[in-house]
């Protein structure tokens, strides 16, 4: 007979078998908002699927899998012939092929592309993260591409494709393609300028052979990658293939994978080009970081929308938890105090799903035909989309670390997933350029670009004479905008403002009034503390913990 000392009560069951895109009211609101009429029962129906696979037990069982087995570095093959390939589990290969399959690098030439590829990744981020990499690599090389429509025409429809293939073939023979990106190296990190990989022009036109490094290449499996290197007239973006036209391996030397605090699924190397790696020059000569700059500043958004995903996914599990937990007499959620730290976690959640949407949108339009709509909103990613990955990036940590405590000790145990989450949270805040870098590119906008502002303003005085809370922060940001003097060391101080008074009028125009009241009282009128949790008790706290809650 077994022994049994007690029976399991009081445990929250896990938070598996829900729509993520359809309990997620902030996101459904948002492609509601910014989809047109014609093309909200198709992309619903789309995401509604993607949402469905994303919160089931089978799909979250493959994120485990990928993160519990990470990818592994083979240089050689058994005959000792160089091959630099990256193994990674099989759930791995499940996730990124329902990724690709579900269009999340097919955004640039369908309507309303950018918005329905936005909440999808929000979508599947939540589930896991790491394969959010290549995804969002892939979609990103397409703007820099077309600075040479050859290699557009053979490139293009190959990153857009619905069709995910791993092996390593030329593109021409594969019906989809992956693409990475590999710019930093060990003596300049974020400073490109100092590159020293050095590019040869070959007797062909737009071919080079490439000598030299990277310190980080992201998704080193993808298929080709845009690399900066030194040409003779300066700085200047390259197409690196893996496979070449003739079925030969390209020389591409995978040194190492890196030992990552978190996104464990996700390899990313250092590699070196011998001075036979074969490259095709995409765009001029000289004007490198011009060309790839199309592909940097999408993935920046992307890592605002990852880290959207990230304080969702913890915001849900903290008000399941919390909906089920009871303690000290009653439910957790039903305490004054606990409802006040998971209203407040929602809200930050809530602002940062509504900015990002707002840029995919923002996206959609910029891409269109000119016009004076178009170039407002091009004008405006300029500089929102710096701010908005400063800030919200920022916001990532303190949320996952707040939502795990909501946990108590069942959080900070590897099987409820919020570690996981805690280790992924810094990233986005790095990758594609830290917080120094993304401050100082808002205030280059503002030296240099005096569209970005008008844009700016005119987004959020959208909104002015709703609240007055808001009204004096976008007075004290136009105070801020008109001295110049000694910026660079106020960049953080001018950009975290800006990128406040956009979300708060963001959620002045869209959000129900209570999640607007409070963000406008705790973000933007001074009436909240340092901490998660110190809303003023007045506000109706229990109807900001209601919309966060997903219903099983």
């Amino acid at each position: 007979m077994e022994a049994s000392t007690h029976t399991v009560t009081n445990q929250a069951p896990p938070l598996l078998g829900y729509d993520v895109f359809t309990s997620d009211r902030a996101l459904t609101e948002a492609v509601g908002r910014h989809l047109a009429p014609d093309l909200l029962a198709e992309a619903r129906e789309e995401l509604a699927l993607l949402g469905r696979a994303s919160g089931s037990a089978q799909v979250r069982e493959w994120g485990e899998q990928a993160n519990g087995n990470p990818p592994r570095l083979r240089t050689h093959d058994r005959y000792g012939h160089r091959i630099d390939e990256v193994e990674f589990h099989p759930a791995w290969h499940r996730l990124l092929g329902r990724s690709v399959s579900a269009g999340l690098t097919h955004a640039w030439d369908r309507p309303g592309g950018h918005v329905r590829r936005a909440a999808g990744f929000l979508v599947v981020s939540q589930a896991e993260a790491g394969h959010g990499c290549p995804l969002s690599m892939t979609h990103a090389a397409v703007p820099a591409l077309r600075a040479e429509p050859e290699l557009a025409a053979v490139w293009e429809p190959a990153a857009l494709s619905h069709v995910y293939e791993r092996e390593l073939r030329p593109v021409a023979e594969k019906p989809g393609a992956l693409l990475g990106m590999a710019m930093t190296e060990k003596q300049g990190g974020s400073d490109v300028r100092a590159n020293t990989t050095e590019a040869r022009p070959l007797a062909a036109d737009g071919e080079y052979v490439l000598t030299g490094h990277k310190w980080f290449c992201s998704a080193p499996m993808s298929d080709a990658f845009l690399v900066l290197a030194q040409a003779p007239a300066g700085l200047t973006c390259f197409l690196v293939p893996r496979v070449l036209a003739d079925g030969s391996r390209n020389a591409f030397a995978i040194q190492r994978l890196k030992d990552k605090l978190g996104n464990r699924s996700n390899a990313s190397a250092e590699v070196e080009f011998d001075g036979t790696t074969w490259a095709h020059r995409v765009g001029e000569e000289g004007r490198g970081i011009r060309t790839i700059m199309g592909m940097v500043t999408a993935t920046r958004l992307d890592c605002v929308l990852g880290s959207a995903a990230l304080m969702r996914q913890a915001v849900a599990q903290a008000v399941h938890h919390a909906s089920y937990r009871s303690a000290f007499g009653g439910p957790l959620v039903e305490k004054p105090l606990m409802r006040n730290v998971l209203a407040d976690l929602a809200l930050e959640s809530e602002a940062a799903t509504v900015l990002g949407m707002r840029l995919a949108a923002a996206y959609d339009v910029a891409g269109t035909e000119g016009g004076s709509d178009v170039d407002r909103e091009r004008a405006l990613l300029r500089i929102a989309v710096p701010a908005a990955k400063y800030w919200v990036t920022k916001r990532c940590v303190p949320v996952a670390a707040e939502a795990l405590e909501c946990l108590g000790g069942n959080g900070y145990v590897e099987e409820s997933g919020m570690p996981r989450l805690l280790r992924e949270s810094p990233l986005n805040s790095v990758w594609e350029g830290s917080g120094n870098v993304q401050a100082l590119d808002v205030v280059r906008a503002l030296r240099t670009e005096p569209a970005a502002l008008d844009a700016l303003l005119r987004e959020v005085g959208a909104a002015r004479g709703a609240d007055h809370r808001l009204d004096r922060a976008i007075r004290g940001l136009l105070v801020e905008l008109a001295d110049l003097e000694g910026i660079e060391a106020r960049a953080r101080r001018l950009t975290e403002r800006l990128a406040l008074v956009l979300q708060g009028a963001l959620l002045v125009r869209w959000a129900p009034p209570e999640v607007a009241d409070a963000f406008c009282a705790a973000r933007l009128g001074g009436d909240g503390g340092a901490a998660f949790g110190t809303l003023p008790h007045t506000l109706d706290l229990r109807a900001l913990v209601e919309r966060a809650r997903v219903e099983v």
